[in-house]
């Protein structure tokens, strides 16, 4: 099962074409819905004119080594050590379910256009990350859905109560969820079974990526923008935000710090 390329035995009944063209169509929506809610929600005007206006206010000229050199900081600490999370139980989770899900869709695409069918040997690594990816997004996601969310842990609402910000992360565990049991019961042999887990894989998935303008999805495109900003700022004294306190008593017990953020 583990070593076994499952949309390789998918090409028994839908064309490998079907498949490339399914995927195709979802790049493309992920980008359509990324450029409509950049300006549908003028997010890319609202932060290259802040940018500007910030500009002006710098204290000191950064120059082009020590941009570099922040645009490197920003995509290892924020970008790939998601350093921005001081709960370490939300960075771990956070962690899981970035570096599951990269796995899982680079694994996907490579099995989907480069060994689409039995005939192409796949290699048993490919298979290995997809499955492995999957289940680091459930253990991520699953574990911040049920024990981490603020709402949640912090002010007892129902684990179960869902609003429209949690329409990513529901969309995306439900997916990778189907996706597994799909290539279960493929792997059993039980048609019935593998047509219905993977009708509910494609509507899931569908839901995914079609979904970008109203969820969370492009999110990880502007964080690291956001980030990077922020870096820039802070280093030639343009940042109009407070600075640290320096004692922690002026804003509370030092004795509990936010747990969830």
């Amino acid at each position: 099962m583990f070593f076994t390329n499952p949309f390789a035995e998918l090409s028994a009944s839908i064309s490998p074409i079907v498949m490339q063209t399914y995927i195709a169509i979802m790049v493309l929506m992920v980008a359509g819905g990324t450029l409509f809610d950049m300006v549908h929600k003028k997010s890319a005007t609202y932060f290259f004119n802040n940018w500007r206006n910030l500009k002006g206010k710098a204290t000191r000229q950064i120059g082009g080594g020590e941009m570099i050199s922040l645009a490197v900081k920003t995509a290892v600490v924020e970008g790939m050590t998601s350093g921005e999370f001081c709960n370490v139980q939300r960075r771990i989770a956070h962690l899981l379910t970035m570096y599951g899900f990269i796995a899982y869709v680079v694994a996907t695409a490579i099995m989907v256009f480069a060994y689409p069918t039995p005939a192409t040997l796949t290699p048993a690594i490919l298979p290995v990350l997809w499955y492995i990816g999957a289940l680091l997004v459930c253990l991520g996601g699953y574990w911040f859905w049920f024990f981490i969310r603020v709402d949640v842990a912090a002010e007892g609402n129902s684990p179960f109560r869902l609003i429209r910000a949690d329409l990513f992360i529901v969309s995306l565990l439900v997916s990778t969820t189907f996706g597994l049991v799909w290539a279960y019961t493929q792997s059993t042999g039980n048609v019935t079974w593998t047509n219905i887990f993977l009708a509910l894989y494609l509507l899931s998935t569908t839901v995914l990526f079609v979904s970008v303008p109203w969820s969370k999805f492009s999110h990880m495109f502007y964080k690291p923008a956001a980030a990077f900003q922020k870096k820039v700022e802070a280093a030639d004294g343009s940042s109009n935000l407070p600075a640290p306190a320096d004692q922690a008593e002026t804003l509370g017990s030092v004795g509990r710090l936010p747990q969830n953020y």
